[in-house]
């Protein structure tokens, strides 16, 4: 099966951070120049010097779309904001009800921004951007994956911080261009790991993370002529490793003689797609 390259693709993936230390990724249209930034688990210095990194004008981020209130994705709400505040800038912050009371570092920023309700398959227009939130199965208050589009072949797909896949998020993840998808960790490693027992038994729960092998069979089902970049994300620093996640996905996309690229997102350096 060959990607196709699509010459006329106007959305970008920078994942500023990903990881169980901070987790954030801008989501840029490289047509008007606008874009959106997916959770702010990292401090302000990082934030800005990875704008800088990729070229995008931090004043460009519109909106931020909250997955779940676990501190790695939200803890630098408020030095960011504050930081962007300073600039002049206030993006409104996309959230839902049961997420923003669940979570302290949203209840110190709403005086800093504008935030709006955001709920389970709801299709927002968020920067120019079509985006369609999907529930995921994860242990906080709610958690969401999304789809970003700007027409049927320009689509992303972002699911992490999810125990299992479902129905709702494979539907929701069909034909994307660019997958962001959680291979959080080795089953083998985890069994074996550092952990605690009962963190391990939550990991690998139905509303814990992703392991390689459970990606690996999420983008079995996921392939398509339409997809060109996988990006493994949430990669564990204690049960797994960098390698492991991509020769995985590599291994699904070789069986099937696609021509996918696959590369891991990193806890402490930025990746475009």
């Amino acid at each position: 099966m060959a990607a196709n390259a699509h010459k006329n693709a106007l959305l970008r993936m920078h994942v500023f951070a990903s990881g169980s230390k901070g987790n954030a990724t801008v989501i840029e249209d490289t047509d008007t120049g606008r874009s959106l930034l997916v959770d702010c688990g990292i401090c302000k210095r990082d934030f800005f010097a990875r704008c800088e990194e990729v070229g995008i004008n931090p004043l460009s981020i519109e909106s931020i779309l909250i997955t779940h209130e676990h501190t790695d994705h939200t803890k630098g709400l408020g030095v960011v904001l504050r930081g962007l505040a300073k600039l002049g800038h206030h993006p409104d912050i996309y959230v839902s009800d049961a997420i923003k009371n669940a979570s302290v570092a949203l209840s110190d920023v709403e005086k800093l921004c504008d935030i709006k309700k955001l709920g389970g398959l709801d299709q927002l227009n968020v920067a120019g951007v079509e985006v369609l939130a999907f529930p995921t199965s994860h242990d906080s208050s709610e958690s969401y994956g999304f789809r970003f589009s700007r027409s049927p072949s320009d689509v992303i797909g972002y699911v992490t911080d999810t125990g299992i896949m479902t129905a709702l998020a494979f539907e929701a993840l069909q034909d994307c261009r660019i997958l962001a998808l959680e291979s959080n960790h080795d089953k083998r490693m985890l069994e074996t790991g550092p952990y605690p027992y009962i963190i391990k038994q939550r990991v690998a729960s139905d509303k814990g993370h992703l392991s390689n092998a459970q990606a690996a069979d999420v983008l079995e089902n996921l392939l398509c002529n339409n997809l060109e970049q996988v990006i493994a994300m949430h990669i564990s620093e204690n049960n797994n490793t960098y390698k492991l996640p991509v020769d995985s996905l590599k291994a699904v996309i070789a069986k099937n003689s696609h021509l996918a690229k696959v590369r891991a997102a990193y806890q402490l350096r930025c990746v475009s797609v």
